[in-house]
């Protein structure tokens, strides 16, 4: 699951602690970013009317996410990418939501998810109260990304990854942090 030589970084936390926002500015310094799965799937099931969300079917919700992780690491890893590409949340992200929901992680999973090879550093953001929002697709509450936070780190850090918390700072210093860390 983790190679230190990897191109493919996985940045994670809990919900509004400024990912997408980071990932948007380290795309313009020419790197690419992998938007994350969960937002997507969120718009996806309430325009279509569907019960994979996570306020209605927590466990649906969670297969749709691992699914849509798995294919897009997949179409992402034959790409050949020798630059940096990073990810808004990796494959384990979902197992982590499942563990936090209490939500039996089946073996397939598991082993799918040791099978992912992404860099062996980990960028996590920790939660941050002044920028936290909730929107349409972001219901938890602040306690919640909190919760998960830990949880994240926790999974990543079983797993065998090393996680390097991102400073609380502006989103240019933000990605300046990681720059530095990734060359």
């Amino acid at each position: 699951m983790k190679q230190d030589i990897s191109p493919l970084y996985i940045m994670t936390g809990g919900p509004g602690a400024g990912k997408t926002t980071l990932l948007e500015e380290l795309s313009h310094h020419e790197l690419i970013t992998v938007p994350e799965e969960g937002r997507k799937i969120i718009k996806q099931q309430i325009n279509s009317g569907g019960e994979g969300l996570p306020w209605l079917n927590k466990e649906l919700f969670a297969e749709l996410m691992f699914e849509e992780s798995v294919k897009t690491y997949l179409e992402i890893s034959k790409t050949g990418y020798t630059k940096p590409v990073f990810f808004d949340r990796g494959i384990l992200d979902t197992l982590g939501y499942m563990r936090l929901e209490n939500i039996p992680i089946p073996a397939f999973m598991e082993s799918k998810a040791r099978e992912m090879v992404y860099h062996n550093n980990v960028f996590i953001l920790p939660p941050w109260k002044e920028i936290y929002k909730n929107d349409p697709e972001r219901k938890q509450t602040f306690e919640q990304a909190v919760e998960t936070f830990e949880c994240m780190k926790e999974i990543y850090q079983e797993y065998g990854f090393t996680t390097i918390e991102v400073p609380k700072a502006s989103v240019e210093n933000r990605a300046g942090f990681i720059l530095d860390q990734i060359i």
